[in-house]
């Protein structure tokens, strides 16, 4: 396989189990997909199905009890404890930081130059639209806000990898419907690979350039398919037959039809 063709991500027959008091529980029974470099791949399904669980065997916070999970190659070659930028459901951006020293904060404990990395924390934040909100607080900004500033810290270490879990969950529809743009705008200008997850199913057809459908736990993979609808997409595509073509089709394998 040429490096061009090579899976960035390469998970096949991945199982885990939790134990605990003596007792086992299935989290996830079979997970099997790639993700190509560059892809921006959403992850859906309903509450509770190990969508979380997954994204914490690909950061490396969860072993896997079974099967095989690859991310990076020769072509791609990857450092868990480098390569990774994660964000999560609440910004959680720490309350007596300014926002520019949040956003430095990964590269501070990577011991990263911090002079090129301060020059860049203010790139990214002029690319999150966030310029001339540097030396506020978190208590200053909106939701929306504060969780651009996370994306704009899960970038500042210039990451392989952006691992996204539910980001936008805990934002008013129309906060995130702005947000879904914003990302894919990110995501083009900066070119990275993200996994992306989510149980609302309009978004994750919206955004994704493929989307995994997991089952109801113990997880395993129902489809995984590519959503072919042009870029750069806009709110009105949702109003598209193709659009209500993929929405239904996953509707249909979570039994919701």
């Amino acid at each position: 396989m040429s490096g061009a063709d090579e899976a960035f991500i390469h998970l096949r027959g991945v199982r885990k189990v939790y134990r605990t008091g003596g007792r086992e529980h299935l989290a996830i029974s079979d997970a099997s997909f790639d993700v190509m470099p560059g892809e921006l791949v959403s992850l859906v399904g309903p509450s509770g199905c190990g969508k979380s669980t997954l994204l914490k065997i690909l950061s490396g916070l969860h072993p896997h009890d079974g099967g095989e999970v690859r991310i990076g190659s020769a072509a791609y070659p990857f450092d868990p404890a480098r390569d990774i930028g994660m964000v999560f459901q609440q910004p959680l951006l720490l309350k007596w930081r300014r926002i520019i020293d949040n956003v430095l904060l990964p590269a501070e404990i990577l011991g990263l130059p911090m002079a090129a990395a301060r020059d860049r924390a203010r790139a990214l934040l002029a690319l999150v639209g966030l310029a001339g909100s540097e030396d506020k607080y978190p208590y200053e900004l909106s939701g929306g806000m504060q969780q651009r500033a996370a994306i704009a810290r899960s970038l500042v270490h210039d990451p392989k990898l952006v691992l996204m879990d539910e980001p936008f969950g805990a934002l008013d529809a129309l906060t995130r419907e702005k947000m879904n743009l914003e990302l894919l705008r990110i995501w083009r200008e900066s070119g990275k690979t993200i996994v992306f997850v989510t149980h609302g199913i309009s978004e994750a057809v919206f955004l994704g350039t493929r989307v995994v459908v997991l089952t109801a736990g113990p997880a395993r993979m129902a489809d995984n398919f590519p959503v072919e609808l042009p870029y750069p997409r806009t709110l009105d595509m949702k109003t598209h037959e193709a659009f209500g073509v993929y929405t239904r089709r996953i509707y249909a394998l979570l039994g919701m039809e």
